[in-house]
């Protein structure tokens, strides 16, 4: 039995970034992580590091003209709010857009934050201007990647450790909380045996004893669902198809979603649990850190998405345009899951991978790999899947890449090659035609306007069979879990809300676990580079709040 100012559940992003707000205020706090030490830092410190930004310096020097009023045009376009509770997410939403295009990049800047200086242009969109889609480059990428984004928060916090303002204690499950008289005066759990699993691997779940620590307030910081497949089922929305049978992780099994469903019995209003943030470009990794752990293919605009009998996508669903509008149409298709068919050109200057370990330049600041990416050939992270990968075929001709594919699913679907022979034949006749009728043409064009993908992420239009731009390469695509997109419901506060809009006396949540503020600040999509910059708002409102509030 322990007794302390504030308990925070969960040691990821919005949980550091609590923490760390709480005691520098001054308040005395118990930090409480189910994994081993190793794990510090959570899902983020597996990511690529991209924020959100408006109208910044990076995107200026690169000719980028952004406003406040563009981002939430695209913003509440790509949302879609429709439901009545998303009174809160809406007003979370209005104030992230603020602080994006306000103070973010200059509190970030004071901690030592600093950004590669060209901007990716995430989800694109391809629909009319209230529609979904970032209208231009907004994804900034963090020096350092999502260690780098980590790195700051967890110095604070370990300085708070020294200065006896915080506790740290791993290997902390908490299974539920305390309420008294209506209010949530602590937690209980129990205590996991020690483990030495590495960052990301399964660790133990053998229980060795209970515990219970009483506080003034909790805030719950524990994340998503996207690491039990189950759940993820169980939530499944009816727009986006079948729930899959097969799937890959994008995050560790840690990610579980069991506290979010503990605070929801203890009287939490859980909203938009059917809103989710899942990839179509999943591969499976040669080096799996976790069960079924897959890697998302960051793509630029150019590569052939055919579905799983060979044929083409329908417009605009492009590499890199329409996340949950792809994954809808994948679930209409009967199959699971698609493919890219591309040449060895386009794979060299398009085909990133997602993770901080699959970008060893940025995550390790190496200023002689970095220019790799501006130079011919493919990176290493990406020929290790040529090479290792189960789900890339390379061939020379086209019978023979399509003889490849098919060995790849056993024939499940048989994909023909005259079906695949007729949609590159025709896409490659349209790439000599200026005035071509072909969108997925016009749109690589048009992003090659932008400088930052001309440089480093769009290849020059050019047909998929021509020899000198070979070889071949097709990749199967399979759905990769990844982000809750509603959870707990919050105030501008970061309180939790009881079902019927009252205040849950005692109680925040934070990061994922409240669907990044409110309940869900990004209605039913993203514009991508939102998730940390979720974790990092809400993290810094909640504990900000609450160390006013005591």
């Amino acid at each position: 039995m322990t007794d302390t100012d504030v308990v925070v559940v969960g040691s990821g992003l919005a949980g550091l970034v609590a923490t760390a707000e709480l005691a520098d205020a001054g308040r005395r706090v118990v930090l409480l992580e189910q994994e081993p030490e190793a794990s510090f830092g959570g899902q983020a410190w597996w990511s690529f590091g991209g924020l959100f930004l408006v109208d910044s310096p990076e995107q200026r020097r690169l000719r980028v003209r952004d406003s406040l009023e563009l981002a939430r045009q695209d913003w509440f376009g790509t949302a879609a709010f429709d439901r009545d509770e998303d009174h809160w997410p809406r007003r979370w939403a209005e104030a992230y857009l603020d602080f994006a295009a306000g103070e973010k990049r200059a509190w970030l800047r004071e901690q030592g934050v600093g950004f590669f200086p060209v901007v990716g242009w995430a989800e694109r969109g391809g629909y009319t201007a209230t529609g979904h889609g970032n209208s231009v480059p907004r994804f900034h990428i963090v020096w350092g990647t999502g260690p780098g984004i980590v790195e700051p928060f967890a110095r604070r916090v370990r300085a708070a450790v020294d200065r006896g303002l915080v506790d740290l204690r791993f290997r902390h499950r908490v299974t539920g909380l305390v309420v008294t008289g209506g209010a949530v005066t602590g937690v209980r759990g129990t205590v996991l045996a020690p483990s030495d699993a590495a960052r990301g691997e399964a660790s133990s779940r053998e229980e060795r004893a209970p515990f219970e620590i009483a506080a003034q307030a909790v805030v719950v910081t524990s994340g998503g669902i996207g690491g039990n497949h189950e759940l993820v089922r169980r939530n499944w929305p009816a727009r986006l198809g079948p729930a899959p049978r097969r799937l890959l992780s994008g995050v560790p099994a840690h990610v579980d979603g069991l506290m979010l469903e503990a605070t929801e019995a203890a009287g939490a209003h859980v909203v938009n649990r059917d809103r989710m943030w899942h990839y179509t470009e999943g591969i499976a990794n040669h080096s799996p850190v976790w069960a079924r752990h897959g890697i998302r293919i960051l793509p630029g605009p150019s590569s052939l998405w055919l579905d799983a009998a060979g044929n083409r996508l329908p417009v605009p669903l492009f590499p890199g345009f329409d996340t949950l509008g792809t994954l809808a149409h994948i679930g209409s298709t009967g199959h699971e899951h698609t493919w890219f068919v591309a040449t060895r050109k386009i794979v060299e200057k398009e085909f990133a991978l997602s993770g901080s370990e699959q970008n060893p330049d940025l995550t390790g600041r190496d200023l002689r790999l970095l220019l790799n990416r501006v130079r011919a050939g493919v990176s290493g992270p990406v020929q290790a899947f040529l090479d290792r990968g189960e789900d890339f075929v390379t061939a020379t001709t086209l019978p023979e890449l399509v003889a490849g594919m098919n060995r790849v699913t056993g024939g499940a679907p048989e994909v023909a090659l005259e079906t695949v022979e007729r949609e590159v034949l025709a896409r490659d006749r349209e790439v000599a035609n200026a005035f071509t009728k072909d969108l997925q043409l016009t749109a690589v064009r048009g992003a090659r306007s932008y400088l930052g993908d001309k440089l480093i992420r769009v290849a020059p239009p050019h047909r998929l069979l021509d020899p000198e731009a070979g070889p071949l390469i097709a990749v199967r695509l399979t759905l990769l879990t990844r982000k809750t997109l509603g959870g707990l419901e919050t105030d501008l506060s970061g309180r939790v809300l009881r079902p019927g809009g009252e205040v849950f006396d005692g109680l925040y949540a934070a990061g994922e676990v409240a669907g990044f503020g409110g309940g869900g600040m990004h209605g039913y999509r993203s514009l991508e580079g939102t998730f940390l910059g979720g974790c990092l708002f809400s993290g810094r409102v909640a504990g900000r709040a609450l160390a006013a509030a005591l």
